[in-house]
């Protein structure tokens, strides 16, 4: 006997031959959107399952065992002027369109969602409310889905798509998923090797966000490598290349007797993740690096100032969340205090919080 349902517009689930997962965000944004493909593909077992994802976040989902084609969106798009800007959308609608979805998730308020479901007429698409939008957003899709306060974290909320369509998750699917790859876990294992370290034998400290106002400072975050080096712990230092993140590495190098190891700018995203896969244990802020760690199951202590850790904390890990009890006006998601860059309910935390919580997981 087949279980009741009481959602009246449920979709028969057995009846999805391919469907399309839209989420046009950030790297974290997507990689938090990596349940929805597992508890999908899960009740739908016989479905291709499709992501469409902006180009420099695709290595979020490439290799994840239930997502089936890649399609991606470039931003660079715009510099090619536009004929050339036209070509390459109408190449993607092309390759959409030949998939011949019957179902289309889209997972933000982006406007490309909604028209790409009047234009490729799943039999079934599911879109999230959004306040104020005209009801040409709304007749996009066949389902609206509830959104949820900030109290929710937004691996739940993503999942919530999938329950307005009356598919229940179950409790394997709504863990995070990255899959690394061969290649990267090889490239990973010859630098740890050059190091001297192997795997689950040192501590991956990533100190900086692309966001600066959530980035605990300097002196700080060195005076905790340099305690887990007395320790006894191996710290393997990284950032993104870019000029900012790199300068953060140098400044806490700086600070240490002995420089920790870096493989600061160095690392792809796939190596990033074969590196934090490979780590006892994680350490860093409110980042995508902090959710890879979640994604590839490494423990993780996460240090949140005016972002909301409730909404986008470390996601089926054993995990410690650091967070300022003395400002009740966080999560406020400011760009510092006053837009000043500077967030005083991080300056706040102490290394000996984060050493504590650290020394906590690592005796786990």
């Amino acid at each position: 006997m087949e279980n009741f349902n009481p959602l009246r517009d449920a979709i028969p689930a057995g009846e999805i031959r391919r469907a399309l997962v839209i989420k046009l965000r950030h790297h974290g944004d997507v990689l938090v959107s990596s349940p929805v493909f597992s508890a999908l593909k899960a009740s739908a077992p016989q479905a291709e399952i499709d992501a469409l994802v902006y180009a420099d976040t695709a290595e979020m989902v490439t290799l994840h065992p239930a997502v089936a084609e890649v399609h991606t969106i470039d931003r660079k798009w715009k510099k090619l002027g536009v004929v050339g800007q036209a070509k390459a959308e109408l190449a993607l609608f092309n390759a959409l369109k030949a998939r011949q979805y019957d179902l289309i998730i889209h997972l933000t308020e982006h406007w490309r969602g909604a028209w790409l479901c009047r234009l490729l007429k799943p039999r079934w698409s599911v879109g999230p409310a959004v306040k104020g939008r005209s009801k040409r957003w709304k007749q996009s899709f066949t389902h609206v889905q509830t959104m949820h306060n900030a109290l929710r974290h937004m691996a739940e909320t993503n999942l919530d798509a999938l329950r307005r369509l009356g598919i229940q998750p179950g409790p394997d699917e709504r863990r995070l998923k990255l899959v690394p790859g061969e290649p990267a876990e090889r490239a990973v294992a010859a630098h740890l090797a050059g190091f001297g370290l192997a795997g689950k034998d040192f501590i991956h400290v990533h100190p900086a966000s692309r966001w600066f106002f959530k980035c605990w400072p300097v002196e700080r975050m060195a005076a905790v490598v340099a305690q887990l080096q007395a320790e006894g712990h191996a710290v393997v230092l990284t950032a993104a290349p870019s000029k900012d993140e790199q300068t953060m590495v140098e400044a806490i190098q700086a600070r240490l007797a002995t420089p920790a190891f870096s493989l600061s700018g160095e690392l792809s995203l796939k190596e990033l993740a074969a590196l934090t896969q490979a780590a006892k244990l994680f350490i860093g802020v409110d980042s995508a690096p902090m959710h890879i760690a979640a994604a590839v199951g490494t423990p993780v202590v996460a240090l949140f100032g005016p972002s909301g850790d409730k909404q986008w904390g470390p996601w089926g890990v054993p995990a410690r969340v650091i967070t300022s009890q003395q400002h009740p006006c966080r999560p406020c998601g400011a760009d510092g205090c006053g837009g000043g860059k500077v967030s005083d309910c991080l300056t706040i935390l102490s290394a000996e919080q984060v050493l504590a919580a650290a020394r906590e997981l690592l005796a786990s």
